[in-house]
Formats: structure tokens, C-alpha cells, sequence
């Protein structure tokens, strides 16, 4: 349908309804606020590929894959590894996609933005709805942990940890999580200081933790047993999908790549490359632990077992300092999670408050520095509170269905975008159109089956009063408010 005015007569009120909550958002829009053609934009463009890849790899691996054997090795047995690569392919999938459309449309607010070009506002809306859950969430989620790889790591080398009522999460023995309010501070200083230094400290720990896990391959594989992978699927194609759903949640972070589009430079051609070395580098090593793991004990000892690697490699060493060197790996590795996170939540916000998705306070940009200031000092204040005084056990769970959502959208947007606007630079073109974006889509789809009944109530409340907040703020303050000609028009983008 073309962008040409309506013919004259009378509109319905129903009409004019959805072609407000499904305008779309110009490419050529999207493109000049962020200077993607021209270098510049709001934001300071200073990051580069291995820069920018340590921040997708930072944010994916977490404290997960430490634990994540205990939990799903009983599920699929030695099959386990066929699950991380089913996870790894869903991910891989959806990395392609994200790949054509980050080179298409540079700007930050990831799968966010590219809702609003391909599918319309209301449908981004739910989108950015679902990355604030996924990024929000699961930043306060995984600095309440902070406190109890911390207290280990004090105990083994120095026989004192902090009591757990000021380290524990709350609701688990613990009052007020002080660790994980200074871990978030932390993380909101380093923000607020600028991008590229962000980037640099993470680049660190990223390092730092690899180092970790490759130490952890090496020593089970010395002890790699072809016995204790027999037999390799116990409990069959079931088990491999509930624990492919399972582990699927260790991919989870790879999208923070595309929220750094306005601040990487020649973004065309940076974020492709940093999207394929972050899935490349993830899976790598996670089949790698995964294989080293179930070779080293049989899978049976999963269950139940504390401390997940540091266990494995204290039984295989007959020596404590395993338990150390994971410890200080854990710290290391959720001080990296949490900073990544709330970043790639501030940008999406920033992105929702250039749009008045959101109030402009988030979108705010400090003259000298060239960050979101307030916005970071908001995101981290929330992120913190929930982090230090509220149980975030059931809520985590939302954070793997989030993320789906919005992956499904990214996936369907590069087929919207490919019919309506072929003509539209791409620095990246997903290979096997349209074979491969439906192939995505299935596998979210598939993931999505897998997840317990409760998390589907509980993101039907979470939509619910994102829609609340869209018809009482968003499609007021819209800034594509009035131009109602852009709802359906393809012509304007």
C-alpha cells in the first residue's frame, strides 16, 4: 500500500485507531537522528569490532554456564551437548537476522527499532517492553548473586565472609543485598564516565573470564572418560528440548550488540562482524565445557551437585584452589554481565525516549560526555533497589521469554523489510532468504512451547501494563503524532 493520501470521505474512528498504533517509523529517519550516514549522531561514536565484541560476549556469557550443567545434564543426559548446539543454532539463526538489520538500520534500541521501521509503533512498543524486561530483570537478577560469589571467594582465601543478612539475596536468608547495591553503583559510575572506558573494563573481564572457563576445559579434558557419555540420551528427544530450552538462557545477551549502534564506528560494517565473532566465540565455548564436562564425571553425579565446574575440577585436582580460581571467575564474570546490561537498557530507553515512547529525561544526553547521565543514574537506581530488597527467583524466568519475543519480531522484520524497502543499503544479507528467517522464527517458536505455564500468566500481566502505559503516554506523546499518513505507507520509509 502506498504512502499517498487517503482518498476523501469519511474515516472511521476505528481506522484512525490502528493507523496510529501501527505507524511506522522511517528508515531514513532512523538513519539521520543517528548520523549512521554521516559519522556523527547524539552519541559518541568510538567503539570498534573487538571492542564492541566483548560487549555481546561479556553480556552473553554470565554465572550461567558455571551452574547451568548441574541443571541440565539430568534433564538430557550426555545429550546435553546436542542441546547447546540446538540452542547455539536458534541463536545462530537469529544472530543472521540481526546481523541484515543492525547493517540496515544502525541506531541504537536493537530489535526495539526495528519493530518500529518493519511492523509499526504499538508492536515496538511491546518489543521494547520485552528488552526492558530481559535487560532490566536480568541485571537485578544477576547481581543478587554477586554477594554469594563474593562471600565464597573471601571465604576460601581469607576464612571471612560478609554476614548473610547484608549478602544473600532477599527471601533466601537475606535482609538488604549491600553487594549487589555497590555492584550496580559501580556499574552506573563507569556508565556515566563514557562508553569506550565501559567497553575497555569489560573487554578486561570478558578476557578474564574465558581464561577461567578454557582452565576449566583443560583439566576435565585430561580426564575425559568416553565411558561416562553411555548411554547418550536417556530420556530421549524430550529430554534434549527441555534441556535445549534450559540452556538456551546462556545465549541470552548476544543482542546487546545491536543497542550499541550509534555509538560504534562505520556501523554498517562493525556490527555484522562483532554479531558473528560473539556467537562464534559463545558457542565455542560452551560445547567445549559441555563436552569436557560429561567426560570427566559420569552424568548422573549432575544432580543435585553444588558449585557446578568448581566441584568437578576440585574432585579431578583433589585441591581446594579450583574452587578459588571459579570464585574470583564469578565475580569477575557478573561485574561484566551487570555493566553490559544496563547498558544495552539505557540505550533502548534512550532510543524509546527520542521516539516519546517514554519521557525525554531518558533521552538526555550530557554535553561533555556524550552519554545518557540521567537515564543510567534512573535504569541503575531501579536496577539496584530491586537487586538489593526483592526476590527475583520467579521473575528471572521472564527473561528467557522476553528475549524470544523480541528475537521472533527481529526475524519477521527482515522479511517485512526485504518486501517493503529492497532497495535499502545493507551491509549484511541474510544467506538462504527466506529459508533461514523462518527457521528462526520456528526455533523461537519451539523454545517458547518449553517454558512452564506460570511464565506465560506472568508475561500477560508484564504486556498488559506495558500496553496501560502505550494508550495513557506513548500514543500521545509519539513524535510521529499527527502524521497518521506514515501508518500503512511504505513509501515513507
Amino acid at each position: 500500500m502506498s504512502g499517498s493520501a487517503p482518498a476523501a470521505g469519511p474515516t472511521s474512528g476505528s481506522q484512525i485507531g490502528w493507523r496510529r498504533v501501527l505507524r511506522r517509523k522511517p528508515v531514513s529517519m532512523l538513519n539521520a537522528e543517528s548520523g549512521a550516514d554521516t559519522g556523527g549522531g547524539e552519541l559518541r561514536r568510538s567503539i570498534g569490532v573487538g571492542r564492541l565484541t566483548m560487549i555481546g560476549v561479556g553480556s552473553t556469557i554470565g554465572t550461567g554456564i558455571f551452574i547451568v550443567l548441574n541443571e541440565a545434564v539430568p534433564k538430557a543426559g550426555p545429550a546435553v551437548v546436542v542441546s547447546f548446539v540446538l540452542a547455539a543454532i536458534t541463536a545462530a539463526l537469529t544472530a543472521l537476522c540481526y546481523a541484515e538489520l543492525a547493517s540496515t538500520i544502525p541506531v541504537a534500541g536493537a530489535s526495539y527499532t526495528y519493530a518500529y521501521a518493519t511492523l509499526g509503533e504499538i508492536v515496538a512498543y511491546v518489543v521494547g517492553a520485552c528488552l526492558l524486561l530481559e535487560y532490566g530483570v536480568a541485571a537485578s537478577a544477576v547481581a543478587v548473586g554477586w554477594g554469594e560469589y563474593l562471600n565464597a571467594l573471601l571465604g576460601d582465601v581469607f576464612g571471612w565472609q560478609l554476614p548473610a543478612e547484608f549478602s544473600a539475596p532477599p527471601g533466601e536468608g537475606g535482609v538488604l543485598n549491600v553487594p549487589a547495591a555497590v555492584l550496580v553503583t559501580a556499574c552506573c559510575l563507569l556508565l556515566v564516565r563514557g562508553a569506550k572506558e565501559s567497553a575497555t573494563i569489560n573487554a578486561i573481564t570478558v578476557c578474564i573470564k574465558l581464561a577461567v572457563l578454557l582452565l576449566f576445559v583443560a583439566v576435565a579434558l585430561t580426564a575425559f572418560n568416553a565411558e561416562h557419555t553411555q548411554p547418550f540420551a536417556p530420556f530421549g528427544v524430550t529430554g534434549i528440548g527441555t534441556a535445549a530450552s534450559m540452556v538456551f538462557f546462556s545465549y541470552i545477551g548476544m543482542d546487546t550488540v545491536s543497542t550499541a549502534g550509534e555509538e560504534v564506528r562505520d556501523p554498517r560494517r562493525t556490527l555484522p562482524l562483532a554479531i558473528f565473532w560473539c556467537i562464534a566465540i559463545v558457542t565455542t565455548v560452551y560445547i567445549l565445557v559441555a563436552v569436557a564436562g560429561i567426560g570427566a564425571q559420569p552424568w548422573q553425579a549432575f544432580e543435585g551437585q553444588d558449585a557446578g565446574l568448581a566441584t568437578i575440577l576440585g574432585n579431578l585436582t583433589g585441591s581446594g584452589w579450583p574452587a578459588i580460581v571459579l570464585a574470583a571467575g564469578g565475580v569477575v564474570s557478573i561485574f561484566g554481565v551487570t555493566l553490559t546490561t544496563i547498558y544495552g537498557q539505557t540505550r533502548i530507553l534512550f532510543s524509546m525516549g527520542r521516539d516519546g515512547m517514554v519521557p525525554k529525561v531518558f533521552h538526555n544526553v550530557h554535553p561533555k560526555r556524550r552519554t545518557p547521565v540521567r537515564n543510567t543514574l534512573i535504569v541503575s537506581a531501579f536496577v539496584g533497589l530491586l537487586a538489593a530488597v526483592v526476590p527475583l527467583s520467579t521473575l528471572a524466568n521472564l527473561t528467557s521469554m522476553g528475549t524470544l519475543v523480541a528475537f521472533t519480531v527481529v526475524s519477521i522484520g527482515v522479511v517485512v523489510l526485504r518486501r517493503t524497502r529492497p532497495d535499502l543499503q545493507r551491509g549484511f544479507r541474510v544467506p538462504g532468504y527466506p529459508v533461514v528467517p523462518a527457521l528462526s522464527i520456528a526455533a523461537c517458536i519451539y523454545l517458547i512451547t518449553q517454558l512452564p505455564w506460570e511464565t506465560y500468566l506472568m508475561f500477560a500481566v508484564w504486556l498488559a501494563l506495558a500496553m496501560i502505559l502505550y494508550f495513557t503516554y506513548g500514543i500521545r506523546h509519539s513524535r510521529l503524532a499527527g502524521d497518521d499518513t506514515a501508518a500503512f505507507g511504505t513509501s515513507q520509509q
